[in-house]
């Protein structure tokens, strides 16, 4: 049996890595200026991390969702504290797509409603809820047997209400800022529009955070920027530093009942120890502050580049737009100059997605490298 080859590889096998540094299996080291997603949030085998897993893998590493977990208590506390919405409540599973087809199976249940809209180069997963529009018209796609998605272009607050009034819309979903697609972001009176609209038509308005969320764009969540206050807000990504555990924190007015959502793994108590360790690092070592800092940092240095058309997004959830395709650019990054990039949707973006704890030293040498590459017209154009 060989994998399914559905990811194109990079000719590179990781075996070790330390905060923001990779080492391969000949023992050449790499800058992770992607931190896999967004995944790494507080830097590859942190030693607090590493300690608090082991010490609960040696206890108990799973049990099923039969019993109690006082972990998970620990884990919402602390989460509520951290985020700001500590009246909310917390449903575990294991991945940004499982969050986000939850949120919807439960904005289906409290509306009784069918209908979802989303936007162009939005990305939520790749289960059913996995559509992706990127085209500049709106467009219709199944989300599952009940759901039925409808995309619209961004900031365009009137096509949104001409939707809502045709009925039959349970949520809207949109990423604060967009990862996948290309991170393009609403502006703060579209998402105050769009909560305002959510009320009146008795929709429910779910924030994506999953990839921007956990104080990647310096704030803990994003959408936090605009000052609204979502009903449902989806989390992954770096929820547990590389442990596969996401998240959906729902509004105290979605009441729960049993048997409404369920899961196998979500929660368990290694998962949680791991998330509970991310949230304890990221207090104590001010990583959202420093993720805020160190992205402006990079804005005020990103300048010197040639040929960059714009530079995108907040904190350390950042993306540098050339007037050329990258992935040529982004090979001789990381086979000459071993830093680890990230593509999106849009071919003429590089993401950058590093872990929190990295600093200006680090955005020094990332520039210096695509300086290297660009002004030595390395890359075939």
């Amino acid at each position: 049996m060989k994998p399914f080859d559905v990811y194109p590889l990079y000719n590179v096998e990781p075996v070790n890595a330390f905060d923001c540094i990779v080492v391969d299996k000949n023992g050449k080291e790499y800058l992770d200026m992607y931190g896999g997603h967004a995944v790494i949030s507080i830097g590859h085998s942190h030693p607090y991390y590493v300690k608090k897993v082991k010490e609960q893998l040696e206890k108990i590493g799973f049990y099923s969702n039969a019993v109690q977990n006082s972990l998970q208590n620990k884990l919402a506390n602390k989460l509520g504290k951290l985020s700001g919405y500590e009246d909310y409540q917390l449903f575990l599973c294991n991945s940004g797509a499982e969050a986000n087809e939850n949120a919807l199976k439960l904005a289906s249940f409290y509306t009784g409603k069918s209908r979802v809209i989303a936007f162009n180069n939005g990305f939520h997963g790749r289960t059913s809820a996995a559509v992706a529009a990127t085209d500049n018209q709106s467009i219709n796609a199944p989300i599952n047997s009940q759901q039925e998605v409808t995309f619209l272009p961004l900031n365009k607050i009137e096509l949104v209400k001409d939707e809502l009034q045709k009925g039959g819309v349970c949520a809207i979903i949109i990423e604060p800022i967009q990862g996948v697609g290309g991170l393009d972001e609403g502006t703060t009176e579209f998402f105050k529009e769009l909560e305002f609209l959510c009320k009146e038509f008795d929709v429910i308005l779910i924030l994506d955070e999953i990839q921007s969320g956990y104080g990647r764009s310096g704030k803990f969540f994003a959408h936090q920027y605009h000052e609204i206050t979502p009903d449902i807000i989806t989390i992954a990504k770096g929820m547990g530093n590389g442990f596969p555990i996401g998240g959906v924190l729902i509004a105290p007015h979605i009441e729960p009942n049993h048997g409404m959502l369920g899961t196998t793994f979500g929660g368990n108590h290694l998962a949680c120890a791991a998330a509970l360790a991310v949230l304890e690092v990221i207090e104590s070592e001010n990583l959202i502050d420093n993720a805020k800092l160190t992205g402006e940092y990079f804005m005020s240095q990103i300048g010197q580049l040639p040929r960059v058309q714009k530079v995108k997004g907040r904190g350390l959830m950042l993306g540098i737009e050339f007037d050329y395709e990258v992935s040529e650019l982004r090979k001789k990054m990381i086979y000459e100059q071993r830093i680890f990039t990230g593509g999106a949707m849009n071919k003429k973006l590089i993401r950058i997605l590093p872990p929190l704890t990295i600093g200006k030293k680090e955005i020094d040498q990332l520039i210096q490298a695509l300086q290297n590459v660009t002004q030595a017209e390395k890359v075939e154009l």
